[in-house]
This record gives structure tokens, C-alpha cells and sequence, in this order.
């Protein structure tokens, strides 16, 4: 079992339910949030009007699949034609710590709780403690994750450092002469500060950091944590708050106690068995912002249940694959961007990448071109092709090319085949 740094907090009242009584309390919280979105977000009432719904209709969890699906993609539409919140929002306006725009553009609340996103059991089980010194380098300008971030390190009594983002050598600066002892932030500026740091030969105090907004491969953990800092990450989204989070004995993200998450199969909209990929989609007990059954676009998988040696009981994910839309059928099979990247990263020679889907002689054929510093190499291209086999189950052939040969920020998988 891993150790927790002194002072960590576990909430057994929250965190350590039976599935029983995991059920009956997220039941309890979906009867009252419907009642209440029914009553304050005019567009959640006609969407339930839709389905032949009301309030009363909804007596628990098994219930939820009877309401209908409101999907984030739908969102800045929704707020276009009915600003600025598309009928959305549980109260007025005025009534909102802080009004959001993130890209999209999509309107995002923030109501009057501290931690308001709920991300303060993600802090906790990665190890923060009360009186932490904590660097936030994350956005406060528009977007919520800056303001996500230091609502949950305060509500657990730590000073914030409110970094922002980028300006590495001031950041630096600050966290080693405020004596910071925990980060939020992604973890590619995390170490980039921790290289920075050990460069200029600049004192850090740095031991625990909570990462999140992008993917944290394990070559980028261990780079981290070879610098003595124990690095974890949680999920979520601006919409929604935190869904799910890393412990310390890791395996996985363990799905927060106060939200309905659930994994539906991209294709019955059923949910998906362990192991089984399928699209993310939450709700949320808040009355500012009712979400109720909000799909995320992200794709993920649960992990098989199994007790966890921290303690915590509620079921985990076991990671995110990709986003809805990033997933091509290729002889009947899924293949995913996201999935092609996590079996490449384990290729230290790999650079960008891309999947080029064809059709031929009502034949799908599948290419994957990877940029490498040495196109020539051999038994290179036979490995990965086998790796991506492994992972994705469909049969390709990989061509190495020069790096700088593919566009950058360019599809992971380009369909080319034409349908007649």
C-alpha cells in the first residue's frame, strides 16, 4: 500500500461507501436535482416535456436511463438561441460567483460554494494537506480551471500562489521564494519549472502535484517524480467539475462520490462493460448549474471492480481514449486516435503521427504513417505495426517518414475512403 504524506484526508462518510449505499445517495441527489432543474432551466423542462417525463416520474437510479441526453457539443447553440445559458442555468444571472467563456465559445457558471467544481477530494487523495503552499498555474482569464484549481486547494486550508499561466522564470521564482509545496497545473509546465529549477540551480520545496487539462503519460510521470515529486491526476471539465481522480496506489481514477458518472457504449448508448470503451456522460447536484445526464464527448473505459488499498470504494475509470468523433470503424473494429497515441508513445523513436483509412475492392485498408528520425530503420516499422495490432485489433502497415513530412495539429485519422 502506498503511503499518504502526513495530514492527508480521506472522507470516509463520502468516500467509503458500500455500492448500496453509494446507489441510494446518488439516487436521493438525482431525484432533487431533476426537481429542481424541472422548476428553474426552462430548456431541461421541455427536453423531459419531450420524453414524456416530469419530476415525479424519476425515483432513483433506475430511472436515469429514462431521461433524455443533453450533449456539450450541443451547447454553444443552445446559448446562441437562448443567451446566455440556453436555458440551462438553475437561477438568475446575478445570483453567480463568475460568468465563463471558454472556447467553443461556450458560457460557463460558477455559483457561490468555495469549491464550488468539487475538486477538493482530488487534492486530498493525492496527497495535499492543510497548509500546503500551493502553485496554480493554470488560466484565470475567461476560463475556469484557475479559479477550479484554487477554490479546492483553499477549501482544504492551503495559500494559493495564483501563477497563471506561462512567464516560467517568474513562476519559478515565486514558488521557490514563497516556499511552495504542491502544484496544480498541466504536467508538461510542471516540468518544465522542475528543469527550469534545476538549471539555474533554484531551490524548490515542491512535493505533491495534482495534474489535469492534458494527458500525463507515464515516461512524463516518472520524469516528473524522478525530481522527488509525487505527481497524480484527476479529470474533468469546466461544465461539470472534477469526475474522477487518482489515488495514491494508482490503477486507475476513482469516480467522485457526490456525481452520477456513467460510461455509455458509443454504439446502444447502453452502459459499457468494464474494459469496454464508451462515452462519459455526468451528473452533477448543483443547483446553480443542474446538469443532468451532460455527455462529455470524451471516450473512456471503467476498470474492472476491485477493492483499492487507499480505502476509497467508488468503481474507477481506467483512463480516457479519446473524443467522440475521434473514432473511425476500420473492418468493423473502432480505431481511435487516442489509442494510436498511447501505443506510440511507448516508441521512444516516434514522432507525430497519422492513420490514413482507404477502400478499395469493397476492402478497407489501414496505413499508419509515423515521422522518426531515421526512416530506414529496420524491424522498426514491424514492432509498431504489431503493438498497434495488439491495442486496436485491426491489421496495419506502418511506413515510417521524415520528421516534418506530416502537418502539425492534423487529424490522427484521415478517412479517405468514399462511399458509393
Amino acid at each position: 500500500m502506498a503511503t499518504l504524506r502526513p495530514g492527508s484526508i480521506l472522507d470516509p462518510q463520502l468516500e467509503c461507501r458500500t455500492p448500496d449505499e453509494r446507489r441510494a445517495h446518488l439516487g436521493a441527489g438525482l431525484v432533487v436535482t431533476v426537481a429542481h432543474a424541472w422548476k428553474h432551466a426552462p430548456r431541461f423542462r421541455r427536453q423531459l416535456e419531450a420524453a414524456g417525463l416530469k419530476p415525479g416520474d424519476v425515483h432513483g437510479l433506475r430511472d436515469l436511463s429514462r431521461i433524455p441526453i443533453t450533449r456539450k457539443d450541443a451547447l454553444p447553440a443552445f446559448q446562441a438561441e437562448e443567451p446566455p445559458f440556453g436555458g440551462l442555468l438553475g437561477g438568475d444571472v446575478a445570483s453567480m460567483a463568475r460568468l465563463f467563456q471558454s472556447p467553443g465559445p461556450i458560457h460557463d457558471a460558477q455559483g457561490s460554494e468555495g469549491d464550488y467544481w468539487r475538486f477538493r477530494h482530488a487534492l486530498a487523495a493525492a496527497g495535499f494537506k492543510k497548509g500546503d503552499v500551493v502553485l496554480v498555474s493554470a488560466s484565470y482569464h475567461l476560463t475556469p480551471l484557475g479559479f477550479i484549481l484554487d477554490g479546492a486547494a483553499r477549501s482544504l486550508g492551503c495559500p494559493v500562489i495564483p501563477g497563471g499561466v506561462g512567464q516560467t522564470e517568474l513562476q519559478l521564482k515565486a514558488a521557490s521564494g514563497l516556499g511552495a509545496t504542491a502544484y496544480l497545473g498541466t504536467p508538461s509546465f510542471l516540468f518544465q519549472l522542475l528543469q527550469k529549477a534545476r538549471e539555474g540551480n533554484v531551490p524548490l520545496k515542491l512535493e505533491v502535484a495534482h495534474v489535469l487539462a492534458e494527458m500525463l503519460p507515464e515516461s512524463l510521470r516518472s520524469d516528473i517524480e524522478s525530481f522527488g515529486v509525487r505527481c497524480l491526476q484527476g479529470y474533468g471539465t469546466a461544465d461539470l467539475g472534477c469526475l474522477a481522480y487518482e489515488c495514491v496506489e494508482k490503477g486507475g481514477w476513482h469516480l467522485h462520490p457526490e456525481t452520477i458518472v456513467e460510461v455509455l457504449d458509443l454504439e446502444t448508448g447502453k452502459p459499457a462493460a468494464p474494459g469496454q470503451p464508451g462515452e462519459i456522460v455526468a451528473t452533477i447536484f448543483d443547483e446553480a448549474y443542474p446538469l443532468v445526464r451532460f455527455a462529455t464527448g470524451d471516450i473512456g473505459t471503467l476498470a474492472p471492480e476491485q477493492r483499492c488499498a487507499c480505502g476509497r470504494t467508488a468503481p474507477k475509470l481506467a483512463g480516457l481514449l479519446g473524443r467522440v468523433g475521434d473514432a473511425v470503424k476500420v473492418k468493423g473494429m473502432f480505431v481511435r486516435g487516442g489509442q494510436m497515441e498511447a501505443v506510440l508513445k511507448k516508441f521512444p523513436e516516434a514522432g507525430r503521427f497519422r492513420a490514413l483509412v482507404t477502400r478499395e475492392q469493397h476492402q478497407d485498408a489501414l496505413t499508419y504513417e509515423v515521422e522518426v528520425d531515421n526512416p530506414g530503420q529496420q524491424g522498426l516499422p514491424e514492432a509498431m505495426a504489431d503493438a498497434l495490432r495488439e491495442e486496436l485489433k485491426v491489421r496495419g502497415e506502418v511506413k515510417l517518414v521524415a520528421r516534418g513530412t506530416l502537418p502539425e495539429g492534423g487529424r490522427k485519422i484521415d478517412d479517405r475512403r468514399v462511399w458509393k
